[in-house]
């Protein structure tokens, strides 16, 4: 008895054709009725993005090449705005103070929420109570912070000078001294962001895999080396969200500034986000502003990219 093997098909190639599945109108309207489906519920996203951001955006670059005070008034002036911001010495002192704070805060800050993140991810008493007291700071009011800080250093009763006090160590101008000022806002800044870095932490580090950890275990790795080896590199796509996060908002810090210094003394305090505002609402510099808020964009931008730059693999580079 023979058996018929049916015949395979093969292109012009030499390759064995695929069968052709058959086409259901079915499946192509459930497929539509789901794109359909998707595209509604963007549209209130959608909305948001094009009135709250799109938009904005493009008015501030328009405004940024007018000499504007009130938006929808003023003559062209091209360039002229950005020209006289490189020429201003506010300006100049306001975006180096911007760059020096994000460059501590930033690395500082992620690094001391890691190490926070470590110990709190392990069993010890209390751990609930210490991620608690470590999120606070996040979800507490940024006037209130400022006012409790505005204590802490007070030249004259402060708790930060009667520390200094008890260990024999003079007292210090916290926020009058032109060369502490920024490094006390610094401090303040690292510390209320350590909450929100922590819980992204912690939530990674869970997500590390045991199964690789204890293979690592058997294989005779110590702690560095399972960090280095294992968890680092787990943990290298969260650090990137951590970093453009944390870049974007030390770019964008404003309450401190406004209720603990308002820029002095000497502008040793002074950032973008307040000169930004002083310019539009106090000097009424519309277009002036705008330019200012075009630049510090431009530089958000290429702190993030040099950031990306230490977090890609030796691999990659």
């Amino acid at each position: 008895m023979t058996t018929t093997i049916p015949a395979v098909p093969v292109t012009t190639t030499g390759r064995v054709a695929e069968p052709r599945r058959p086409s259901s109108p079915r499946l192509a309207g459930v497929s539509r009725a789901k794109a359909k489906a998707g595209w509604i519920l963007l549209i209130p996203a959608l909305i948001h993005s094009v009135i709250f951001m799109a938009l904005p955006t493009i008015i501030v670059v328009t405004l940024g090449f007018t000499d504007a005070r009130v938006v929808g008034q003023g003559d062209w002036v091209w360039l002229g705005n950005y020209i006289k911001l490189f020429q201003d010495d506010t300006f100049r002192t306001a975006l180096l103070n911007t760059l020096a704070y994000t460059l501590v805060v930033v690395p500082v800050g992620m690094a001391v929420a890691l190490l926070i993140a470590l110990g709190l991810n392990v069993h010890i008493r209390a751990r609930g109570l210490f991620r608690t007291l470590f999120y606070i700071p996040v979800v507490t009011s940024a006037v209130a912070v400022s006012t409790v800080w505005l204590w802490i250093y007070n030249p004259s009763s402060g708790l930060a000078n009667e520390v200094l006090a008890f260990f024999g160590i003079g007292r210090s101008g916290w926020l009058t001294d032109p060369d502490i000022a920024l490094p006390a806002l610094m401090l303040i800044g690292i510390w209320q962001g350590l909450g929100a870095k922590m819980i992204i932490y912690l939530a990674a580090l869970q997500g590390v895999s045991q199964e690789l950890i204890e293979a690592a275990r058997l294989d005779g790795a110590n702690r560095w080396q399972l960090f280095w080896n294992v968890t680092w590199p787990a943990l290298r796509p969260v650090q990137f969200f951590v970093l453009v996060t944390s870049i974007a908002g030390s770019f964008q810090v404003f309450d401190l500034v406004y209720v603990m210094t308002q820029g002095g003394p000497a502008n040793a305090t002074n950032v973008l986000t307040f000169d930004i505002f002083t310019n539009a609402f106090s000097r009424l510099q519309i277009g002036y502003a705008s330019a200012e808020t075009v630049i510090m964009f431009v530089f958000v931008g290429i702190m993030i990219y040099l950031g990306r730059l230490t977090q890609r693999d030796r691999k990659e580079l």
